[in-house]
């Protein structure tokens, strides 16, 4: 009943594959736009499940060359959190499934990616959910309240906006640059904060110095 799964394999995959080898319960990731190096790091997630109710354990190496090896409970999981130290390159994962007809899970899984489909831009350039849910709270909700869905921003370029579809959904129309993108994200975030009084956290994660 369980299925390893390289890290740089695409959640997607894994969960066609485990569909396949008739084991359910890892159906939501193919709702998720990463590998399973990212799912692993941040405790990725969607439609009611995370990747703490799927693990078992993981594999990886340090900086320096050393294999370690965490059983869930060492992630000390909380909502797209994790405590294992921010440098282990992780190599693979093994999950544990419920054994279920292939038929099944694969209607669930199409089920998934037709819903999917439907509700997120998933055809745009975006890096996927741009926020955290606030406890209590849906981001998409408040960047909706606070007046930001499709309405477009820049900084030094051709600008960003949150998607129409999603307004959770941080997306390039072409010429963003990274300013635009950064900006526009930490512009809600502010926004929000003042109108609402609810505190946006940044579920992106971000890569390098600003110039």
């Amino acid at each position: 009943d369980t299925i390893t799964a390289g890290a740089g394999a695409l959640d997607s995959m894994v969960a066609r594959a485990s569909a396949k080898a008739g084991l359910g319960g890892l159906e939501f990731y193919a709702g998720i736009p990463g590998t399973i190096g990212g799912a692993l790091t941040m405790n990725a997630g969607c439609y009611g499940a995370e990747t703490k109710d799927i693990l078992v354990s993981a594999r990886g190496l340090t900086r320096s060359g050393e294999r370690v090896d965490y059983a869930l409970a060492d992630f000390g999981y909380t909502y797209r959190h994790s405590e294992a130290p921010a440098d282990i390159i992780w190599i693979e994962a093994t999950f544990r499934g419920t054994p279920d007809d292939p038929e099944a899970v694969a209607a669930r899984i199409a089920e998934i990616t037709s819903r999917r489909e439907l509700t997120q831009p998933i055809r745009e350039k975006t890096g996927g959910s741009t926020f955290k849910n606030p406890p209590g709270h849906s981001s998409w909700k408040l960047v909706d309240e606070a007046g930001w869905r499709g309405k477009l921003f820049r900084a030094t370029g051709g600008g960003a906006m949150f998607s129409e579809l999603h307004s959770n959904f941080m997306i390039n129309p072409g010429e963003a640059t990274a300013a635009d993108i950064e900006g526009l994200g930490d512009a809600v975030r502010a926004d929000v904060q003042s109108k609402l009084n609810v505190n946006l956290e940044w579920e992106i994660k971000r890569i390098g110095r600003p110039l």
